[in-house]
């Protein structure tokens, strides 16, 4: 056990580290840089004590003439996937250096695990450096690309998140640097992609009275702003809902206090003004309740996410826009609360959608397709080649596939493979689920109406329910539905992201692949 210094502004602190820091000497840290290279593991039928530096790292060790790698086999077992090591005094400029595991070199897409395992490990290794130094208070960071710039990025910027805003105490802010590397191109997509999905994060973990309709709506207007030139807002009242006959929305909206807010976005990065599309369409409950039929108490504090869908298109947009993506994209976002009140919808009540389809209304805490339902109606009016949208829809979904993959319902073959081939480079997986006719069956079932929105049989393949559901409401030939309830929330099942709320789909959502197809 290593015994090493760390002095902050109000005090001197010893701290202990088992098998992870190795101490040269002591120094001063929050004012000075870190930084965090990468080693690979060995090859199974190599000797003991071989080690693999990235090529940054071996010309850091090079210039101490070979001083790292002699401490790296001094201070403890090989370097695994996602550990690190960290070392101190080493460089005058990098008064602490943090070594991470990449596991094995090239390891290429994995098909059974349905990602880039060379990618996600870069991630993960990065992101366990930068949250370590980030610990130890060190303010300013310089990466090794480790091979993929943009995947260190990504890990370093998605890994140093920390919900602390309303906090008194706030983590160390700290600046990233690539280091050896050229790929600066590489380098600034990845941090682009990462600051898109961690505001989408942000977003989701803000407190419900902070983030309400018209909180989202304005936060969005301003992160949109320094893009004017290619993005339109519209911030639609309930007037406006109320002329376009959203029956469904406004049944939903109705038992809370805050007004709803229809977001509509157009992102025109295309040469050609006149492409279609794409349309991107997101579930945007700022707080679910259950409405009449109320959600038990425990973790509905949890429910100030189930706008995590309209989070997920809004930051999609914002990343598009910040890389002046050559694709014309609209995003639509209902936004309102599901609360219960003498003026909530009931149990049994029967609504008119925008399409003038009537729907039976049997469980209100199914109220995120009916929000959908209304918002694909009109999404149809731009003409849009391909429609995507994304919603915290059904917890049977997370019971289908848990926190693994988001669940993809689609009539296209082609989007499918657009939606799977991103995801494999992204690392948010997704998993195929059936669209079949026997669903349908059961939610055109219904004693009063034309749909009902639960379906005949309640219990039985919700999740498949719902996609069946939304259909009934796209008429395009390229729809596809993500349902991302299991994957809404991190515990540890995605290394490289503190605990707590991510929206898988910001960085595939927003690839250039669309601009190819």
């Amino acid at each position: 056990m290593t015994m090493f210094l760390v002095r902050t502004a109000a005090r001197t602190a010893v701290r202990t580290n088992s098998c992870r820091s190795f101490c040269v000497s002591h120094t001063q840290l929050s004012d000075r840089k870190g930084l965090v290279l990468g080693v690979f593991e060995k090859e199974e039928e190599e000797d003991e004590g071989t080690l693999h530096l990235t090529e940054a790292a071996a010309g850091f060790d090079k210039s101490l003439s070979g001083k790292l790698s002699e401490l790296l086999k001094l201070s403890g077992p090989a370097l695994k996937n996602g550990k690190s090591r960290v070392f101190y005094g080493l460089h005058k400029d990098f008064p602490c250096v943090a070594l991470v595991g990449l596991g094995k070199n090239n390891a290429g897409v994995c098909r059974t695990e349905n990602w880039d395992t060379s990618k996600e490990n870069i991630r993960q290794a990065v992101s366990a450096g930068c949250r370590l130094l980030q610990d130890l208070e060190v303010s300013h960071v310089e990466v090794d690309s480790c091979g993929d710039a943009q995947s260190a990025a990504e890990g370093a910027v998605l890994g140093l998140f920390h919900y602390d805003q309303l906090k008194s105490k706030k983590k160390t802010k700290v600046t990233t640097q690539l280091h050896g590397s050229a790929d600066v191109v590489g380098w600034e997509k990845g941090i682009v992609y990462a600051e898109g999905q961690n505001l989408a994060r942000l977003l989701m973990e803000a407190p419900a009275n902070h983030i309400t309709p018209t909180a989202f709506a304005k936060t969005i207007e301003e992160k949109l702003a320094p893009h004017a030139d290619r993005v339109t807002i519209h911030k639609r009242p309930q007037a406006w809902i109320e002329e376009q006959q959203m029956g469904a929305f406004l049944s939903v909206s109705k038992g809370s206090e805050e007004p709803p807010v229809f977001l509509e976005l157009h992102y025109n990065g295309s040469p050609d003004s006149k492409q279609p599309p794409l349309l991107l369409v997101g579930k945007g409950i700022t707080f679910d309740s259950g409405g009449i039929s109320l959600k038990p108490s425990a973790s509905m504090d949890a429910m100030r996410a189930d706008m995590g869908g309209a989070a997920t298109v809004c930051a999609s947009i914002v990343t598009a826009a910040s890389l002046k993506l050559p694709v014309n994209i609209v995003g639509l976002a209902p936004l309102c609360e599901n609360m219960p009140s003498g003026k909530a919808t009931k149990p049994g009540d029967v609504v008119k959608a925008k399409n003038g389809k009537t729907i039976q209304v049997d469980n209100t805490d199914a109220e995120g397709r009916l929000i959908l339902a209304d918002a694909l109606c009109y999404g149809h009016v731009f003409n849009p080649r391909a429609i995507v949208n994304v919603a915290t829809l059904t917890g049977a979904m997370d019971v289908a596939l848990g926190s693994a993959a988001a669940g993809v319902f689609t009539n296209s073959d082609w989007l499918w493979e657009q939606l799977h081939r991103a995801s494999v480079v992204t690392g948010d997986r997704v998993w195929r689920m059936p669209l079949f006719q026997h669903y349908t069956k059961q939610v055109t079932d219904s004693q009063l109406a034309d749909l009902n929105n639960i379906g005949k049989y309640s219990r039985s393949g919700g999740a498949c329910t719902a996609a069946a559901f939304l259909r009934e409401f796209v008429k395009a030939p390229h729809w596809a539905h993500l349902d991302i309830a299991g994957v809404m929330s991190n515990k540890d099942e995605v290394p490289y992201l503190r605990k707590g709320f991510w929206k898988p789909g910001c960085r595939f959502a927003s690839t250039q692949r669309w601009q190819n197809e």
